[in-house]
């Protein structure tokens, strides 16, 4: 019996290392939630409040990380340069996911191979709004108006690239007008003009303007989505005011660095998925007019894919460039 005891012993302190050298199951540490814009606006506030809503069944804290600049691209920076171990991820929309490889001829990156899509998350509509002594009070009116005032009418954006910006550009072009772009630092500002009047319109997206908008600081004209909004039932769709191409928003998703594990992805869009349904998250998205898109990976990236041709179109036609 004794000669057996050494041997059991070297068995066990095998089968005990070789347990102890397995890989903790993910996630075994708190997980970096990247946002490329600053904090406290639509993005931000969505990322914080999905990652507060995931925290207690993923068992592990979601830091957001606020990357703001250079159209998202700061962001993407920070992410790609990170382990694909599942623990940094960033909340991508149009800028990165659709846009940025149309307007920048020397992009460091390809979204349709150096991404890990993790999720969807669902999209923010975008509204045309006009200053309320605006003295068009339709979108045919709209049109009209600027057709007999050329180069008269400008518009505001949070930027050149935006979702914004690209929205009204979509419209032009099937509407044959012309008006001047002016693009601001961020929404607020932009906001902030055509309240007072400064730039008479803008195409907002309601996350940030559903509230001025049932203020009445701003008159809104339609919203770019195929259906109504359940925000703004009254407000009929560019579909329904003769333009059915119009269909813009911020689209926004889950994505990784490249080569993330199998198993932290499946986590993770379960996690999402499950964050959707949380009384809080379920009032946030009614209260900003956000429609939720859940779905595998694969259907994250066969519908960025596909909007990323579509816009591809518009931003050539329009000749929009970054750099």
């Amino acid at each position: 019996m004794k000669r057996f005891l050494p041997l059991l012993a070297s068995a066990l302190a095998l089968a005990t290392s070789l347990v102890s050298a397995q890989p903790a199951a993910y996630p075994s540490q708190p997980v970096k939630w990247i946002v490329p814009y600053a904090a406290g606006g639509g993005t931000d506030n969505l990322a914080r409040s999905l990652a507060e809503a995931m925290q207690p069944s993923l068992g592990q804290p979601l830091i957001i990380d606020n990357r703001p600049g250079a159209s998202t691209n700061i962001g993407v920076s920070v992410m790609m340069q990170a382990k694909p171990d599942g623990y940094t991820v960033m909340q991508a929309e149009n800028a990165a996911l659709l846009f940025n490889e149309h307007m920048f001829v020397k992009l460091p990156y390809k979204p349709a191979s150096d991404f890990t899509y993790i999720g969807a998350i669902g999209r923010f509509p975008v509204a045309l709004v006009v200053h309320p002594d605006f003295p068009a009070k339709t979108v045919a009116e709209f049109v009209r108006y600027v057709k007999a005032n050329p180069d008269k009418v400008s518009y505001a954006s949070p930027g050149n690239g935006s979702p914004h910006h690209m929205a009204m550009e979509l419209f032009k072009q099937k509407a044959g007008l012309t008006i001047t772009h002016v693009p601001y630092k961020g929404a607020a500002p932009a906001m902030t003009d055509v309240m007072g009047g400064q730039v008479p319109v803008m195409m907002l997206d309601l996350a940030s303007g559903l509230p001025i908008i049932r203020s009445g600081k701003v008159r809104v004209l339609a919203i770019a989505l195929p259906q109504r909004a359940t925000a703004l039932p009254e407000v009929p769709t560019f579909v329904e005011t003769g333009f059915p191409d119009v269909n813009a928003y911020a689209f926004h998703g889950l994505i990784g660095p490249a080569g993330m594990p199998p198993e932290a992805v499946a986590r993770l869009n379960a996690e999402l998925h499950k964050a959707m349904k949380a009384p809080k998250v379920v009032k946030l998205f009614a209260d900003f007019g956000f429609e939720a898109l859940p779905g595998t990976p694969q259907d994250f990236y066969k519908l960025s894919r596909a909007e990323s041709e579509r816009w591809g179109q518009i931003i050539k036609t329009a000749g929009v460039k970054l750099d």
